[in-house]
This record gives C-alpha cells, structure tokens and sequence, in this order.
C-alpha cells in the first residue's frame, strides 16, 4: 500500500475496537501514526505493542479541548475521526448527553485540522444518520442507499444528529476552504476487541456465561446487517484513498440478519440448551437497518469479504479464549446500557 507509506497520519479513538485495528493497518502500511484517546473506552493494551516498539506515538487527550486538539493534530497530513461519546443501543437510548458533547467534538477536530493545514479527514459516520421513519418495518426488504439522507432528517438520537451535523461540516469545509474529506456511515460494527455493550458481543458474553432464560431485547425481529471490523477497516483505508469531496458511503454489508436468528446461532454454536426470553420494553433502535454498498462497490471497489456466519464463529472463539466468566458476569448488566 504504498499510498501510505511514510504519511502523517492521526488516528482519533485509536485505541479503541474498530480504531485499533485501524491503526495496525495503517502502521502496516508504511504509515507514521499518531493516536490520540482519552482511553474512556478505547484500551492501551489494544495499542501498547505498536507503541512500546516506536511505530506509534501516543497522547491521551480529550479532544473537546481546544489546546489539546491542536497538539495532536500538528504536523498530520491525514486524520482519520474515530473519537466519539457512544456506545451500544442502550446508551444511545438512555444517554443524550455524552453524544451530544460530539458536536463539540467534531467541529473543533474540523476546525483545528484546518488551521493546522491537515489534507484530509477521513470520518467514522454512522448509520444511524439515515431517517428512522424508513426502518420501521421488519417485513420490508430494505436497503438504505445514500441519497435517503436527505430533507425531511430524522437521524437516530443525538448521537445520528451529530454524526449527521459532522458530514455536512466536512462538505461546507470543502467547498469553502477545499479541505478533502470522506464519511464512512459504519453499520453495526462487530469483531474481536468488540465490547459488551453492542448486540453480537452481548449475545456472546450471555451465552459464555450460559444464561439461561436467554435474554433478547426487542421482540427478535428487529433486522440488522453486521459488519466485521476487518471489512470496516478495509472499506475505511479505501475511502481515505478515493474520496476527496465529502461523500458519505455506507460500510456494510447486505447480508440480512434478524435479532432472534443471531441469537438461536450463538446458542447453538456454544452448544448449551436455553430457553430464550424476549424484552419488547428494552431499546431496539430502528426495526430494520440494512445498508446498501453498491456505492461503495462503484466508488472504492469494495466489497465486504467476511460472511455474519463465519465472522460470528471467529468472534465466539476470540471472546471464549480471552474471557474470563466472573468479569463476564460483573460487567455485563451494567456495559449494555453505559459506555
């Protein structure tokens, strides 16, 4: 790869699940890395090889201080914008706060990349920026291309407002200042270094645990299209490599997958009998969200490359190998609705 070799580059949110893996691409690549985290959920360990062997440089900082943004992003070429106040479903149901503090967040990361004469940010969107009045049906076979982000909004919670708010700013920058700039509108990342609080690994940390009734939030019907870190990163270092004007270009797959159906294979594949216990009370988000990649298909020639079933096992095993069950067990109530 050697667009990257020898470039500058920032990596926001770099020690966390999807920046992490990010990062040891990038270093792969030739790149010279710098990650900035303020560790709120991100982990050293994720990272500390790479640092302790002078590949990356690290500063834990907050970014919503304006001081230290300008310090991290000094003497960059290129940033790629992971940081973010987020978490799973129940955080993004419960929380508007946090994730409101990312409008914060992204303008002075936006606006101190320009002063210091970045040539290009590559932005961690969401899918949660497409309207929630087009997913609220499961039977629907739906898949939401690009241009659906469009008037009338109705992003998904403070979170999607914000992330929805960052892309327009990174195409205002452009026009007006000619700052490149990408979006990548991740869908429902999940892998190894994943965290509890989002669906699959939530699923996998009930059933290492072997809880039995099985507990499903929703009443399983809910349609989601699970992306595997690898393909995210993937489809992430291509867009940084292709796209210079803003777009926004979905990162996912298109492999329909209901809740209840992710949760019957977790369970089989662990081997254990339990009976499953549906929570409709509990926060589901939109009832089917299922990117269209054919954008990405013409853009990036990018195609994800690992099926849900097979990135699922690899991820069962990951979790079995490096868990232990009474951390699972103190963690695990409090990490579906916090950070």
């Amino acid at each position: 790869m050697a667009f990257w070799n020898n470039t500058r580059v920032l990596v926001t949110g770099g020690a966390s699940f999807i920046g992490s893996r990010l990062v040891e691409k990038l270093v792969a690549a030739g790149a010279t890395v710098r990650v900035a985290d303020n560790l709120s959920s991100g982990k050293l360990a994720h990272i500390q090889p790479l640092i302790d062997g002078g590949s990356v440089e690290f500063m834990q900082a907050d970014l919503r201080d304006s001081a230290k943004a300008a310090r991290a992003l000094a003497g960059r070429e290129v940033v790629f914008h992971l940081a973010a106040d987020h978490g799973g479903r129940g955080y993004l149901h419960l929380h508007q706060a946090g994730p409101a503090s990312n409008l914060l967040l992204d303008g002075l990361v936006f606006y101190e990349a320009l002063k210091a004469g970045v040539d290009k940010i590559v932005y961690a969107s969401s899918g949660c920026v497409y309207p929630n009045s087009l997913q609220m049906d499961p039977e629907e076979t739906l898949y939401l291309t690009e241009e659906l982000v469009r008037p009338p909004y109705d992003a998904d919670n403070i979170y999607g407002w914000a992330k929805l708010m960052a892309e327009d700013t990174l195409r205002a920058y452009h026009r007006e200042h000619g700052l490149k700039s990408a979006s990548c509108r991740y869908f429902t990342a999940y892998g190894p270094r994943g965290l509890e609080n989002h669906a699959v690994i939530a699923m996998i940390a009930r059933a290492f645990v072997r809880q039995n009734p099985f507990e499903v939030w929703g009443d399983g019907t809910q349609v989601r299209n699970w992306t595997h870190v690898d393909d995210i990163v993937q489809g992430t270092l291509l867009a940084a490599e292709r796209i210079d004007d803003g777009t926004g270009v979905n990162i996912g797959t298109m492999e329909r997958t209901r809740v209840i159906d992710a949760a019957r294979e977790v369970i089989r594949y662990t081997g254990y009998e339990a009976d499953i216990k549906l929570l409709p009370d509990m926060p589901t988000g939109p009832l089917n969200r299922v990117a269209d990649n054919s954008l990405a298909r013409k853009l990036l020639g990018w195609r994800p490359g690992i099926a849900f079933i097979d990135g699922l096992h690899q991820t069962m095993d990951w979790y079995f190998e490096t868990r232990r069950r009474e951390d699972v067990e103190r963690a695990l109530a409090s990490e579906l609705t916090e950070r």
